[in-house]
């Protein structure tokens, strides 16, 4: 018997967090905008229907949303966070395993389930009850054809937002209706390969001989082709992998032209990144801080600096990688030159990660000990009391470098003065 694996995800997902707490956006066309209120990330339904494209620049979009009323969000990351988890938790309550895929969509477990169908929309009016968030559900024998039928139901009402697809009959009659380039890990260019071939349907694909696929895409488009022939080679996760490395960057919201102010970010990027490692229960051995200008403003000098070094011992101490991305920034800081940067972006990024229990041991560990407890109390009060209630002096406290977010609606979840009140 071949293991039914579901996905479900959340329609439209960063729009619909905001819907929550906000019952007048309901019908009303909402857009949500990336990093600095560039451009949008998340359309409404309605938003769609107007033509608005994802990606599509804000200033682009000013006489649209003048003329149509549109709702504008800046993205709200800690709500549309603390709105996933609970998905989540109210997922954990149908299947054994669960695997967070991105923030809105995860795979499922249906293995041992006589109706799947039924199962799935329990679980579906429950996470509408409970979070009030809407969300569609994919079922097939592997991920692809998972993400296949999650497709296809988002896109036709008739399946009111479940399809269980592990019937072969059901997979030949629908794959067809499947766009190539909508398959889970076809991109572009091998879409267009792909469609130079003939191959224009998910049906094309399964068909396509598995010789010729490697030829065509790799492995990965191999792979694929199984996939959609119903021969599972993507594993269930039931155990989350360890992670290798990780990056905190942001865009600034406004140039950087003294080191101070660049350090500022960094320093506030190494501190979210120690938190991450502590939460994750790992430990770093190399950091990498960078910061470069915008490389589209011709007009403008032009410098990107980076500069990387070990962590002895390995650690996740927010004081110790601070001065490490200190001694960083200071070497790569450009010397010397008479022109004026306004840096647009820094970030630091960690690397040779461990559990903290399998790190190597040194000479060193004894006396640095003394940190941890300061550490545990740092995260407690910011879980506590929300994010940057507490946070190092060499962040700075004015912060330019910080994102713009003009249009970005309560952390409703996570800060009290934030919460709703109803007069």
């Amino acid at each position: 018997m071949k293991r039914p694996i579901a996905i479900s995800d959340s329609a439209n997902f960063y729009v619909s967090a905001e819907r929550i707490f906000d019952p007048a956006l309901k019908n009303v066309p909402v857009i949500v905008l990336s990093n600095n209120d560039g451009c949008a990330v998340a359309r409404s339904d309605e938003a769609k229907a107007l033509g608005i494209k994802m990606g599509e620049p804000l200033h682009l979009l000013r006489d649209k949303i003048k003329a149509h009323g549109v709702k504008v969000f800046s993205s709200n990351y800690t709500l549309y966070g603390d709105i996933s988890r609970r998905v989540v938790e109210v997922y954990e309550d149908f299947t054994p395993n669960v695997e967070i895929y991105s923030i809105d969509e995860c795979f499922l477990d249906f293995g041992g389930f006589k109706d799947r169908t039924e199962h799935a929309r329990a679980m579906r009016r429950e996470v509408l009850k409970r979070i009030g968030v809407p969300v569609r559900v994919g079922i097939a024998p592997t991920k692809t054809l998972a993400k296949c039928a999650n497709d296809i139901a988002k896109k036709n009402p008739i399946f009111a937002g479940v399809l269980d697809m592990m019937d072969d009959t059901l997979a030949d009659w629908l794959l067809p209706m499947v766009p190539v380039g909508d398959i889970w890990g076809i991109g572009r260019k091998t879409d267009a390969k792909l469609r130079q071939l003939g191959i224009r349907t998910a049906s094309d694909l399964r068909a396509m001989p598995l010789r010729q696929a490697r030829a065509v895409g790799t492995v990965v488009l191999e792979r694929t082709v199984l996939e959609l022939q119903g021969e599972p080679c993507l594993a269930f996760d039931d155990v989350e992998p360890q992670r290798k490395g990780m990056a905190v960057t942001r865009s600034a919201g406004q140039p950087m032209t003294d080191f101070d102010t660049v350090f500022q970010a960094v320093s506030a990027h190494v501190t979210r990144a120690a938190e991450k490692l502590r939460q994750h229960g790992l430990v770093a051995g190399a950091l990498t801080v960078f910061f470069h200008t915008n490389r589209h403003r011709k007009d403008r000098p032009q410098y990107a600096g980076s500069r990387s070094t070990r962590i002895m011992p390995m650690s996740c101490d927010t004081f110790e990688l601070v001065r490490a991305a200190r001694r960083c920034a200071d070497a790569a800081w450009p010397k010397g030159k008479t022109a004026k940067y306004g840096f647009t972006k820094a970030g630091v990024m960690l690397d040779d990660l461990l559990p903290i229990e399998d790190r190597p041991r040194t000479l060193f560990d004894a006396p640095r000990s003394k940190n941890g407890d300061a550490m545990r109390a740092l995260d407690l009060i910011n879980d506590r009391f929300g994010k940057k209630t507490m946070v190092l002096a060499s962040e700075g406290m004015k912060r330019p470098w910080q994102l713009r977010a003009d249009h970005r609606s309560p952390r409703y979840t996570t800060r009290l003065s934030d919460l709703p009140i109803v007069r």
